[in-house]
Formats: structure tokens, C-alpha cells, sequence
């Protein structure tokens, strides 16, 4: 039978990705793209992950969520990535939104807010569209300041 986390071992399991995410996002920040990072997880192991490469990929779809979403649909061998959690450090646009419907995600779980692009709660609301055929979890806020930093400090210094 098995054993039911607590809310505190939740918050707990959802900062160690969410750090690891951070990381990742720092990948980005290296190679002078927006840094944001992606982690998805599967019984408690990392099945893909991803970081913001649209500039060096020159590819408009390569945000840290796709770039995830496909790693793990790769080494789980299959597109439907059910009972995973995506761990991003900004909350999603519009496109991954969808992407994550369309995957099956069953959590997403972000830090920081994205007032002008983000689709979750910001600008828009697309996981809550009551035509779409799959619910999403979705947790916000997890280190939204260390998460929020790192793309304020970006811009700042492109200013």
C-alpha cells in the first residue's frame, strides 16, 4: 500500500526540484538566453529536463518545457507522459501550455509569475478551458523570488 506524503514532505520534494530547475535555468543565462529551466520528474526520478535555447537552437518552439517534455517522451518511449511533474522556473506561455495538456502532465508545478506572457494564471488561463480533455495540478510560487530574480537581473543587465 502506498504511503500518503504529508503536505510539509510535498513543499519539501517540490523546493529540491524546483532548485534543480534553478540550475538548469542558469544553463540558459550562460549561453545569453532568457533563464529559464525545466525539470520533469517520475517516481521521485528526473525523466527529462530542459533549458530556455530558442537563440542557439534557432528554433522558436526550444523553451526549457519543450525541450523537457520531448527528452522525457524520448527515454520513457512514449508521447503520453502521465503521472509526471513538470518543475519551471517562470510560469508557461501559451504553447507550452498546451503542450503540457497534450503530454498528459499530471502537476505542474512553477515559481514565478509571468505577467505578460505567462498562460497559467497571468494573461491567460489556458488549463482552464473547460473544452480541453485533461485537467492539469497545478502549485505556483515555489522559490518565486529566487526563480523571478534571475529573470529580472537578466533584463536588467541587457538594459
Amino acid at each position: 500500500m502506498p504511503v500518503k506524503m504529508s503536505e510539509s514532505d510535498k513543499e519539501d520534494l517540490h523546493i529540491t526540484w524546483m532548485a534543480h530547475a534553478i540550475q538548469l535555468a542558469r544553463r540558459s543565462e550562460q549561453s545569453d538566453e532568457v533563464p529559464v529551466g525545466a525539470v520533469l520528474v517520475a517516481d521521485d526520478q528526473i525523466v527529462g529536463e530542459g533549458w530556455n535555447q530558442p537563440i542557439s537552437l534557432r528554433d522558436p518552439t526550444a523553451h526549457a518545457e519543450i525541450l523537457a517534455l520531448r527528452q522525457a517522451a524520448n527515454r520513457l518511449d512514449n508521447y503520453r507522459l502521465v503521472d509526471c511533474t513538470l518543475y519551471v522556473t517562470i510560469e508557461p506561455c501559451t504553447m507550452c501550455a498546451g503542450a503540457l495538456v497534450h503530454a498528459r502532465i499530471k502537476r505542474l508545478v512553477f515559481g514565478a509569475l509571468e505577467k505578460k506572457a505567462g498562460a497559467i494564471v497571468s494573461s491567460a488561463e489556458v488549463l482552464n478551458n473547460p473544452n480541453l480533455n485533461h485537467r492539469v495540478e497545478v502549485v505556483s510560487g515555489v522559490l518565486a523570488e529566487e526563480c523571478g530574480a534571475l529573470v529580472r537581473s537578466y533584463f536588467q543587465l541587457k538594459r
